[in-house]
């Protein structure tokens, strides 16, 4: 049995496994991205403890742990959905990217170990892995944001909607940093003015220009960004921001 290899033909060469690995990646990300709707649907916490598999003909399937113990492939991590509304959606598919990414390299190893990989060649395995983003960087976005920092380092606001952050993550937010030279004194000025009469939706203040500040997508609300917890460079991977309050109000399929 074939515990989520979904019909491998135990690769033997380093440059099968890296095939093998590549496979099942590129399975994961469409999960956790393109296919994002129907994986969360599918993850249901009412349901037993739940693994996401990737396949070497980059599928994923969502179901139940191998009834094999122990299995004959290294297992995802068990119970995915339970922590599925407990948190964030994006914070819960990071999760998810993450044990991904461990499992991954799990399951690549194991096949080294099995056929008997020497020093040189788990290294250069190793290399051609880490050569590919992380599941986790394509999920948050942090491979596009590392391949572009450079260019782009000025601040974002929602009165430029040109500027990185806004145009890739449809995230509303505005932050004042020292690199604020970079932008016109203009459209400090009018940054000013556009917050000045902003109350922050949590702790009922105003609008500082040297504080990060970030809206809901949602309900178009300000707030701090310490008041809800978010960082400026947690926000850069926000695709929409939803407050704690309309989080709380998201259906149940």
């Amino acid at each position: 049995m074939d515990s989520g290899g979904g019909g491998y033909c135990n690769p033997r060469t380093v440059e099968e496994v890296f095939r093998d690995f590549k496979g099942r990646r590129a399975g994961l990300i469409k999960a956790l991205t393109t296919d994002v709707e129907e994986f969360y649907q599918q993850c249901d916490p009412e349901k037993e403890n739940l693994c996401l598999y990737g396949f070497p003909g980059e599928q994923w399937e969502v179901n139940l742990p191998a009834e094999e113990v122990p299995p004959e492939l290294p297992e995802p991590a068990l119970g995915i959905n339970f922590a599925r509304d407990g948190m964030q959606e994006k914070d819960w598919l990071s999760l998810v990217a993450v044990h991904s990414d461990a499992w991954l390299l799990a399951v690549s190893f194991y096949f080294g170990a099995r056929f008997g990989f020497d020093k040189a060649d788990r290294k250069r395995l190793f290399n051609m892995i880490n050569d590919l983003p992380t599941v986790f960087e394509v999920v948050t976005g942090v491979a596009k944001k590392q391949s572009k920092e450079k260019s782009s380092n000025h601040s974002s606001t929602k009165s430029k909607p040109n500027s990185k952050v806004t145009s890739e993550s449809q995230t509303k937010y505005s932050k004042a940093t020292p690199q604020k030279e970079e932008v016109e004194g203009m459209d400090e000025d009018e940054d000013e003015d556009e917050h000045g009469e902003t109350l922050c939706g949590a702790c009922g203040e105003n609008y500082g220009t040297d504080e990060f500040w970030i809206c809901c997508d949602i309900c178009e609300k300000w707030f701090h960004g310490k008041c809800v917890k978010i960082t400026p460079a947690r926000a850069e991977h926000i695709k929409q921001y939803k407050c704690p309050s309309c989080s709380g109000k998201r259906a149940r399929p």
